[in-house]
């Protein structure tokens, strides 16, 4: 098992991380918020799950152990892939996905793309000894978190955090966040989150097309 990754940021694109270990360039996959932290040529460590697959050898990495730790955790659930396991937390912390299972909170884990309420109850009862308690402040995401209202939505500063790492300047991530806003405010009408991997991908096409 590779648990973790340390060297000079080779590149970044809108899932992955190269990270350049011992003269190799090792593909990370990584959340937005992970992504978000990391600059090309700057020195970072991740800690990483290796997922075998009959095809495939993909390397996941975490800005902590602890985050590692529940997306290994999360695999264990029936039906809960990596892609998922990672979904939930480009959308959840760690203590936010443990406050949510622990409040038994369905509506939380379907802000998660691709989580319906009858997945979402069944993922609370099969989570609920594996996490184990909220250890931090790290509170709900959206309007779980009671922000102030004057405060920008954390999906934006998310967002907008995910672009400037990829290289964008700020002028152009703030007219991207502009532009996938509609779609955000259209999956919290529904009753959910905003989907920040979905947004970053609409925030990508937009300044690809202006380019």
């Amino acid at each position: 098992m590779i648990a973790f990754v340390t060297g000079p940021v080779a590149a970044l694109a809108p899932t992955t991380a190269v990270i350049q270990v011992g003269g190799v360039g090792m593909a990370v996959r990584c959340t937005p918020r992970t992504l978000a932290e990391l600059r090309v040529g700057e020195e970072a460590h991740l800690a990483t799950s290796l997922v075998v697959r009959e095809d495939s050898l993909t390397l996941y990495g975490f800005a902590d152990d602890d985050e590692r730790q529940v997306f290994e955790a999360l695999m264990t659930a029936n039906r809960v892939g990596p892609k998922m396991a990672q979904d939930i937390l480009a959308v959840h912390s760690p203590d936010a996905l443990r406050l949510a299972v622990s409040t038994k909170n369905v509506k939380a884990l379907t802000a998660v793309p691709g989580v319906g309420p009858k997945s979402a109850e069944k993922l609370l009862l099969e989570l609920k000894d594996k996490l184990g308690a909220p250890v931090g402040t790290g509170g709900l995401v959206g309007a779980q978190r009671g922000a102030v209202a004057a405060r920008p939505a954390p999906w934006t500063e998310q967002l907008h955090a995910a672009l400037v790492g990829l290289g964008y300047q700020a002028r152009e991530a703030e007219e991207a966040v502009v532009a996938v806003t509609p779609q955000a405010e259209a999956a919290i009408a529904e009753g959910g989150s905003a989907p920040v991997p979905q947004l970053l991908r609409a925030a990508l096409q937009t300044l690809n097309r202006a380019r």
